[in-house]
């Protein structure tokens, strides 16, 4: 009498679970224990991809070439005893499109600073599968630990303007899992701020009575200034 089958095993044994597009991938499928010849079946979706059967105890081996989404989501694998009823069902395994990011943007809330200012810089990858991971430079140093970003958001750090080298040039870089595809960002300066002179105020103060008295001798002349002329003629 055959061995009861146990539930088999869907395990890849070469590829990712993360796919680029046209990649080749590779199942294997086996019930432990059980007694040969079984029968594999590979679903996707619950259709059937394709079966193979096993004489030995070797597992069934399913190469797949992942070309499109639909080639994408959950595939199990069922062994049976040929000519018998029912059968076991694996565990499942998932494949998902990796995309390659885009190019990243370096900007800062401002663009201009002074001496002694706290300053902010953000990098962020509009496409591309998460997680990101950013690092930021100041011409070719590193300036920050990297930081892996699990969400579509921009990765900041802080800045403190100390000296004219604080300004820049500053670029930061990203990559995720898929392979060979690091981007680097444009190069960001900052600009140093204009100081505003002391007496700028004051001579704007001044400018403003000096119009406010021609505006009140202006408006004096047809009340005061003519019945004044008029009267003494």
């Amino acid at each position: 009498f055959p061995e009861m089958l146990s539930n088999p095993k869907l395990v890849l044994v070469q590829g990712t679970l993360n796919v680029v597009m046209r990649q080749n991938v590779t199942l294997s499928c086996l019930s432990e224990p059980g007694s040969p010849p079984v029968r594999y079946t590979l679903f996707k979706h619950n259709q059937q991809v394709s079966a193979l059967n096993r004489s030995d105890l070797t597992p069934a081996l399913f190469t797949l070439t992942i070309s499109s989404a639909s080639d994408l989501g959950e595939y199990k694998c069922k062994a049976e005893y040929n000519n018998s009823s029912g059968g076991k069902y694996s565990n499942s395994l998932n494949f998902t499109f990796i995309e390659p990011i885009s190019k990243p943007v370096l900007s800062s809330p401002t663009s201009q600073a002074k001496k002694g200012q706290n300053v902010t810089l953000s990098c962020f990858s509009e496409n591309g599968s998460l997680p990101i991971t950013y690092l930021f430079f100041k011409g070719t140093q590193n300036i920050s630990p990297q930081k892996t970003m699990q969400k579509r958001e921009a990765a900041v750090i802080f800045l403190f303007i100390d000296s004219l080298s604080d300004f820049g040039p500053y670029k930061c870089k990203a990559n995720n899992s898929f392979p060979n595809n690091t981007k680097y960002s444009n190069a960001f300066n900052f600009t140093l701020a204009e100081e505003r002179s002391h007496s700028q105020p004051l001579i704007i103060s001044l400018g403003l009575i000096l119009l406010l008295l021609i505006t009140g001798f202006a408006l004096a002349i047809p009340f005061f200034i003519i019945p004044l002329y008029k009267a003494s003629e």
